[in-house]
Formats: structure tokens, sequence, C-alpha cells
């Protein structure tokens, strides 16, 4: 037994390390081989399952493979690509938004038969209307001045374009100019309109006397201008100072920018007039244009004795109702379908229908370059005209059955033939003028747009119902007229466009449900009946506060119990 030596000698080679103790992972790796045997040969593995375990020892120990990871994937990828043939595209299937495709015939024949055994709807037309203003009611009260007019300030002329209710809109913010201005109002100019196509002047629709008389204490109204004012202009009308007001001014910049020109010329045009009004405006140009919508306006003897008329046939005809009517206001002209850019169920025929009639109407506007045409999220947003299937299939899910009559206001509906067909069905009582009149009735108005218009407008305003299928002046000045009339409630049904989309668009909804909803949309529209007018809404369609009272009933009641 040798002694160890930690200093080697000269010549002599350096003694071995000490023997590695038996926990060493040298021992444990000799040790693991000897309990279970050769790691390549270890039982119950798969060759791939190898093959992962190798590779995962190897990524293991050399970690930097990862930065070359993306640049392998990039490389599979660019080999792969280019093994692949563009030849066949694949082929991804587009399903349409809920909304944005016109179905309604179909969903009409799958209703039907539930809608037509359905016998438990009440007398609709009779039970409709059951809210009131928190009790209360509303009456006109608009205080007519007295005295007479000072001095005038000058005359001002306008020219009302449009159809019959926005020249109506001209006509009652000229008033309310004229009248804060101190100055003459001459009777306004109807501009010709290559739309409505309509050469009536003033006199051929309101009556123009009475009119007149109406404003005589708030508004001095002449038919001309006086001819010592206009040999300075040669007696001719262009030669007057067109003031070009914008959209929306308001009362203070006629008073600031206008009156001063005014009693300088002593007399100005203003052309276009339509909309050069704010709605906002002090109380005493407010009552202004109260007093000449609600008050001066009235139609001329020939259209309201019509108009009269087909009311009267109208409630003799509805007598097993108590005289009650339903009307409608139906938007489904040509130019309106055309103008709206939605698609129906007409196919190729409709497309041509429609082109055509966008560019006599509006020539190049709706094929300017970068203008792009949406037609299933116009459908969506509640802007498409309703098809008069589409209003019948609403009336019949609020309550109203076949026996209810209804007066149809509408120019020309677009294929009639074709899309007046289910209506008819559903409410066989359906009247129009010109079912209601004779052809030598409607021969003096056949020819001119607002004055059928002005007759629809005076049947309607009486009807127990009116139903607006779409935006436009003519509903909005019905219903604040209606509002004026009925103690502040419009007695307007308003459906919500934008559900009726979705709901015309569910093949799965059965009837039950579907005339649920209508129900719902026909009490939120009772609900809204009573409104007031908020600062940024126009006073043609919330008379209230502005030129309606605010009542109580009880009082009333106790006061004429007294007497």
């Amino acid at each position: 037994m040798h002694a160890y030596n930690r200093i080697p000698s000269s010549g002599h080679s350096t003694p071995s390390p000490p023997a590695s103790p038996l926990r060493s992972p040298r021992y444990r790796k000799s040790s693991k081989a000897g309990r279970f045997g050769p790691a390549q040969s270890q039982p119950g593995r798969t060759l791939p399952q190898r093959l992962a375990w190798l590779l995962l020892s190897v990524l293991l120990r050399r970690q930097g493979i990862f930065l070359f990871a993306p640049l392998i994937y990039i490389s599979v990828m660019l080999l792969y690509m280019g093994s692949v043939s563009f030849d066949v595209v694949p082929v991804i299937s587009h399903r349409p938004a809920p909304g944005s495709v016109y179905r309604s015939p179909q969903l009409y024949l799958k209703l039907r038969p539930e809608m037509d055994s359905d016998n438990s709807t009440a007398d609709a037309i009779s039970t409709i209307w059951k809210r009131s203003y928190k009790g209360d009611e509303w009456r006109p009260c608009i205080n007519n001045s007295s005295g007479g007019l000072p001095e005038t300030n000058g005359y001002i002329y306008v020219e009302a374009n449009g159809g019959l209710n926005q020249q109506r809109t001209s006509i009652c913010n000229a008033v309310a100019v004229a009248g804060y201005l101190n100055a003459t109002l001459v009777i306004p100019n109807f501009h010709f309109h290559s739309i409505w196509r309509d050469p009536s002047k003033f006199r051929d629709i309101y009556d123009e006397d009475y009119f007149t008389t109406t404003l005589k204490n708030d508004v001095q109204v002449v038919n001309k201008i006086p001819g010592y004012i206009m040999e300075r202009f040669d007696h001719n009308m262009s030669n007057v100072y067109n003031f070009r007001i914008k959209a929306w001014s308001t009362i203070q910049y006629y008073r600031d920018a206008v009156l001063p020109k005014l009693l300088e010329e002593q007399v100005i045009r203003i052309s276009p007039f339509a909309n050069r009004l704010s709605v906002a405006a002090p109380p005493a140009v407010q009552r202004l244009r109260c007093l000449a919508n609600y008050e001066a306006l009235r139609f001329s003897s020939p259209i309201l004795t019509l108009g009269e008329t087909l009311l009267a046939r109208m409630k003799e005809r509805s007598a097993n109702n108590g005289g009650k009517y339903i009307s409608v206001h139906l938007r489904f002209e040509e130019d309106m379908v055309a103008f709206s850019c939605c698609v129906y169920d007409g196919g190729e025929q409709e497309k041509v229908d429609m082109r055509a009639a966008r560019e006599r109407g509006w020539k190049g506007k709706f094929t300017k370059a970068g203008r792009v045409i949406r037609p299933g999220a116009i459908r969506i947003n509640g802007k498409c005209p309703l098809t008069p299937l589409e209003v019948g299939l609403m009336l019949r899910g609020m309550g109203f059955d076949r026996s209810t009559f209804i007066y149809l206001a509408s120019g020309k509906i677009y294929n009639s033939e074709r899309y007046m067909a289910p209506l008819l069905e559903m409410f066989p009582n359906l009247q129009t003028k010109d079912m209601l009149a004779s052809n030598e009735e409607l021969a003096p108005f056949k020819n001119f747009s607002s004055r059928m218009a002005a007759i629809d407008y005076t049947v309607c305003l009486h009807s127990e119902v009116f139903v607006t299928t779409q935006g436009g002046n003519f509903p909005h000045f019905l219903m604040g007229h209606r509002r004026y009339l009925y103690g502040g409630h419009a007695k307007t049904i308003r459906p919500d466009k934008r559900k009726l989309a979705l709901l015309f668009d569910n093949p799965n909804i059965g009837w039950k449900s579907f005339k649920r909803q209508m129900l719902s949309m026909r009490a939120h529209s009772d609900s809204k009946g009573f409104e007031l007018r908020k600062p940024n809404e126009s006073i043609y369609s919330f008379p209230c506060p502005d030129c309606m009272c605010h009542t109580n009933k009880t009082e009333d009641s106790r006061s004429s119990s007294a007497t």
C-alpha cells in the first residue's frame, strides 16, 4: 500500500482522481441503462415517438435553433405554395345579413293559412287609441292680433319649390319672416319642378282670399307688387335683387342681413326659399308659423269640395265600423322605388326600369364615379319603401281584419297589378280616390300632382287611424295637423322599419309570434301619439306646446257641470 503524494514527481504521470460517488450523473445514466436496458431499445415506444423524443432532445440541448424557426417556417410555406395550383379557387359561401333581402312574398305564403284562420282579432279600429296625455289634453290656442299694422318696410317675394308640402313649408316660413320684418308678403310663386311637373299656382291649391283675410292683422299679403316700385326694375322680376340665403338660417340673420337691403331696395326676392328658416325661433315667429299652417292655409274650393265628398263616401261605406276607416300613405311609386336604390323581386325587368327612372329624374346622380350603392344595407337601416304586401301583413298582424276599410293615399304604384294583388286579398274593402270618385269628378285634377295630393291629404286628415310607411313632408305635416285637431294625439301608426326588415326576412317566424311583435309596435305608436316638440323638431309635426294649450279634463268637467 503506497502513500498518496499530492505533489507529482518529475517524470511521473499525474495520479487519477478519486472515484465518482455513486450519485454522480455518470452512475445515474449507467444505472438507468442497467435497470431498464439500453435507451435505444426502450419497450413500448413506437418509431415516431422515438423520433419525436430525439428531436425534442436536440432542440432542448441546442436552444439557438429557435432563432432559425421563422426561416424554416417561411421556407416550408414557399415550397408548399410552389407546389399548389391556383387554377382552382376555393368557393366561399356568403350568407346575406338578416334583413338585407326582400323575402316578404315567401313569408306571406307561409303565414297566410294561420292568418286567415285567426278569429281572435277584436274590433281593433275602435280600441286602438288608449293613451291620453297624463289624463289631460291639448286644444288649439293661437292668439290673433288686433288693431292695424304699421307702415311696411318693403315687399318680400319668394319662390316655393318642391311638392305640395314642401311648398307649404315655404309659405308658412315666408309668413313668419314677413311678419317679423314688418314686410308685406307677395303671394308666393310656385316653382315648376321636373319631378312633380305641376304648373299649379297658389290660388289653384289654396283659398287665396281666406289666406289674406286670416292674416290681415298680422301680416299684410298682396298678390302683386305695386307698379311704381316695379318701374325701377322694368317690370321684370328677374331684375329684382335675389337674396341667396343658406338653408336653416336664423331669424336674426334676416333681421341683420335681409332687413337693411329690404329698406334700401323696398323689394327683395328670395329664391329658392324651401328650408331657409331654422326650426328654432322666438315665440313670436312660431306663433306666425302656427297661424299660417293651421288656420290660414285652406285648400281651394274645388279641392275642398271633392275631398269632403270622398270623405263622406268613405264614412258611408264604413258605416258598419261606425264610419271609421284607416288611411295609409303608401310610397311605392316608380320614382320613389328608384330613388331608394332598394332591390325587390322584379328581376332583370325591375333593374332596367329603375335604371331608366333614375336617369330620367336625377341624371347622373347615381352613376357618379366612386359612388357605392348597397341595397342590403339600405334595407337593414329601414330606408326601403314598404311594398303593398308588407303593409297588408303589418296591418293584419296589428289586429285589423278583412272587414276593415282602408283609404290608400298614393300616386301611381309601380307595377301595380302585381304588387297590389296581395294587399287587396288581405283587405278587399280598400279604396282609393280613383275608386271613390268618377272620371268626370277627377278630370280637373288628373294631370296635377299637387292637387291630387291635396285631395289625399283631406281624406287622410279625418281618418280614425293614419299609417305612414315612408318619411317625407306629407306624413310629417299630416301628423302635426291631426295632433292639432285631435287634442294633441296624432292617431298615427309609425312602424319601426328596421324591425320590420328583420321580421319579414325571418323564414322561421310563426303567425302568433309575428302578431305579438306587430301588436307591440301598434302600442308603441299609441304611446308616442302625444309628444311635445323638442328644440330640434318642426312645429309643423309637433304643434304642442307652441300652437296648443294644455287643458285639464277634470277642471273642464267641473266647470261645465257648475254651469
